[in-house]
């Protein structure tokens, strides 16, 4: 996969998946605007770009809030963007009874408002463009159900209808819409929940149970995903879904 001479947007790109994405499409030639809330992480995630001689810039917002800027800051930066990736997502524990309204409207507006707002920013570009890519990060629990995992779970199936919704929109303009559904994943945050629970070892128990390969997936092994589902060699798949979970999901 050559990403030579292509823009990339990155939301939630200082941490995780999204911030090894952004390595990746580097380290393949893109040119990367990294997104986040927090400068300093920003800042961090630009240095390591530098390091391997490609060009980076951070462009700081909220997804939920400042969509619109942050397509702008990318304009400004690069002059277009040729690969959206909406990764920036928030998880809040609980079921139906214990989810708040507030929980309910925060998680919709940072997992689905926030990427409906940078897809339609973005759109006009593209077209301009003569085509582009949007990479959805959504989640296996948009397809199967998880215990105290409601509110995320509804957010995350929203996004695999807006990933059909616009790939059938804006085929015609040479424009690919997909989705990755990664498992669990481990992560600093991850580990973070893990250290601070009653018994780590049984908690990490209770996740591999379920997944057949019996471990948890890679930041490396979602992103890679990402970045085959933004590359020119799947250019006959728009409106797919990409499934990463250890076949979680199969059985």
């Amino acid at each position: 996969m050559n990403f030579s001479g292509k823009v990339v947007l990155i939301t939630g790109a200082t941490s995780g998946i999204g911030r090894k994405a952004a390595i990746m499409f580097a380290e393949r030639g893109a040119k990367v605007a990294v997104n986040g809330t927090s400068s300093d992480r920003g800042k961090e995630v630009i240095e390591e770009i530098k390091k391997i001689g490609k060009e980076a810039v951070f462009v700081a917002g909220d997804v939920a809030r400042d969509a619109k800027s942050i397509v702008d800051g990318t304009i400004e930066a690069f002059g277009r963007i040729d690969i959206l990736v909406n990764n920036a997502g928030i998880v809040l524990y609980g079921d139906a009874e214990e989810a708040t309204e507030e929980d309910f409207q925060r998680t919709i507006d940072i997992n689905v408002k926030g990427p409906f707002l940078l897809s339609k920013y973005v759109l006009p570009y593209m077209k301009k463009q003569g085509g582009g890519v949007i990479v959805n990060v959504s989640s296996e629990v948009a397809l199967v159900g998880i215990p105290k995992r409601c509110v995320y779970s509804i957010s995350k199936a929203a996004l695999l209808g807006l990933t059909r919704s616009l790939a059938a929109d804006y085929v015609a303009y040479g424009i690919r819409v997909n989705a990755v559904c990664p498992g669990t994943t481990y992560s600093r945050g991850l580990e973070s929940r893990i250290k601070a629970s009653s018994d780590p070892e049984a908690m990490v128990n209770r996740m591999i149970s379920r997944i057949p390969m019996k471990r948890l997936g890679k930041e490396e092994e979602i992103a890679f995903a990402i970045l085959f589902a933004a590359c020119d060699e799947a250019g006959f798949m728009t409106g797919s879904v990409i499934t990463i979970d250890g076949g979680s999901t199969a059985v």
